[in-house]
């Protein structure tokens, strides 16, 4: 089914319901959520999404989980979507909160088969098997490291939000520890039981991500390595690399 919504047909008695729909580049879905768990694959453009407890930013052809309930908003840049809504428990269930996660040359062309499948499609015959296939790969798909949690802490919560909306990767810890009143030691430990990862960590996930956005409209690494505060693109791209294991130009042409 294309460019409808689930709602109208929630109630159907399939484990599997797909949906594509094409959004226009900035568009935003305010918050809401699904009584079923989505898979939300982004077959062009780059999506924000974000939950109360953090950012994820979902480059071209990959997708991200969301589990059934959670309260999720997203920006949408260009993109034409392949969502698989599927019944809570048939897929990911020990998953808690939204993933980033890698589409297999298989998952992607299950998904892309499947919207085009009728809305009460045939549970046993050939749909069905498509279906059943489709939860076995969402399970088993490899998680990127494209969170940004967000901690729930009044006074940290702001620094992170800001380092977002204006990422500088020269921004030691000191620096934040001085604005919280803290010594460095009880800002490492502070920082990392809120968020669960170390500071530099976060900082350099954090502009991965939102690197990704830029990357994928076409805006050249040294201007978004310069933007960051990286000395050299090389330095940014050596950064890249080690967070997602692949340069960024060559990261964006194997999507």
């Amino acid at each position: 089914m294309r460019n409808t919504h689930i709602d109208r047909h929630d109630g159907l008695a399939r484990p599997v319901v797909a949906i594509g729909n094409d959004y226009p580049r900035g568009e935003l879905l305010p918050d809401h959520a699904h009584r079923r768990a989505q898979l939300l694959y982004g077959a062009t453009g780059v999506m924000h999404v974000a939950t109360r407890d953090g950012n994820w930013v979902v480059p071209p052809q990959r997708a991200v989980w969301i589990p059934a309930g959670v309260t999720h908003r997203v920006r949408m840049l260009g993109v034409s979507t392949r969502s698989a809504y599927i019944e809570p428990g048939a897929a990911r269930a020990g998953s808690k909160s939204c993933e980033v996660i890698e589409v297999s040359p298989l998952l992607r062309a299950l998904l892309l088969e499947a919207v085009d499948m009728p809305a009460a499609y045939d549970p046993r015959g050939r749909d069905g098997a498509l279906a059943a296939l489709l939860l076995h790969e969402v399970e088993r798909a490899a998680v990127l490291p494209l969170h940004i949690p967000l901690p729930r802490d009044k006074r940290l919560a702001p620094l992170c939000r800001a380092f977002i909306a204006a990422p500088d990767a020269r921004l030691p810890p000191q620096a934040w520890a001085d604005r919280l009143h803290m010594s460095a030691r009880t800002f490492s430990r502070t920082f990392r039981r809120l968020t669960g990862m170390a500071y530099s960590e976060w900082r350099q996930r954090a502009c991965v991500a939102l690197a990704l956005a830029r990357l994928a409209a076409g805006e050249p690494v040294t201007a978004i390595a310069l933007d960051f505060g990286y000395q050299s693109p090389a330095a940014f791209s050596t950064m890249f690399r080690r967070v997602l294991g692949r340069p960024p130009k060559e990261y964006l042409r194997q999507g």
